[in-house]
């Protein structure tokens, strides 16, 4: 049960850390200094959140809990076979799902933009769509917020997490990664893969 929880939420390399998971897992995500809250990878809140220990009734109560891991459980699995032949596709086709939850969050404008930072697989996504080496990172964190801004407006003409609410700006948004990270990696041409998910977020 745990390799296949730790995996719904793309945390499978912590598998043998079970003192810390159960620590992530205890103090749950409503008290704003739980261990979960306070870390920079915020797919550790969002296994937290899943589980909901600290509610008045834990999600895995409910009749959908295992049925909705298992099925994100799935979904993960894929994307890392798809991975293995392109890299670019597995954090493409995790795009809609990650950032979608994040837009979705009941937060502040500048708290989805650190949920973002703090996803690996977002940042990556972020970094690479809008320019930025990967050095960008060792910045202070409130100045690459405001490049990260910067560069999102210049390409959208809006600077916040919340345009992605709108599935075709989320599209164009992960077509424009594709194709950067495409030249990035010095090929001349999309890879099949590539060019199918854009074609099918064009339709």
């Amino acid at each position: 049960m745990l390799k296949v929880a730790l995996g719904a939420f793309g945390l499978d390399d912590d598998l043998p850390n079970k003192a810390f998971i159960r620590k992530v897992l205890a103090e749950g995500s409503l008290a704003s200094n739980s261990f979960a809250n306070r870390m920079v990878d915020k797919r550790y809140l969002a296994l937290t959140e899943a589980f909901g220990f600290d509610l008045g009734t834990p999600n895995t109560k409910l009749s959908s809990f295992a049925e909705d891991i298992l099925e994100n459980y799935q979904t993960r699995q894929f994307e890392i076979s798809v991975g293995e032949q392109d890299g670019n596709m597995r954090l493409a086709l995790g795009l809609n799902r990650d950032l979608g939850a994040i837009v979705a969050k009941e937060t502040t404008p500048d708290g989805k933009w650190f949920s973002v930072m703090g996803n690996e697989p977002l940042r990556k996504v972020f970094e690479t769509a809008l320019g930025l080496p990967s050095t960008f990172a060792t910045l202070d964190l409130d100045h690459q917020m405001g490049v990260f801004r910067d560069r999102l407006n210049t390409s959208f003409g809006d600077s916040e997490i919340d345009q992605f609410s709108d599935p075709q700006r989320l599209d164009d948004f992960n077509r424009l990664f594709l194709l950067r990270g495409q030249i990035a990696a010095g090929q001349s041409s999309l890879s099949s893969g590539a060019i199918a998910l854009t074609l099918l977020g064009s339709g």
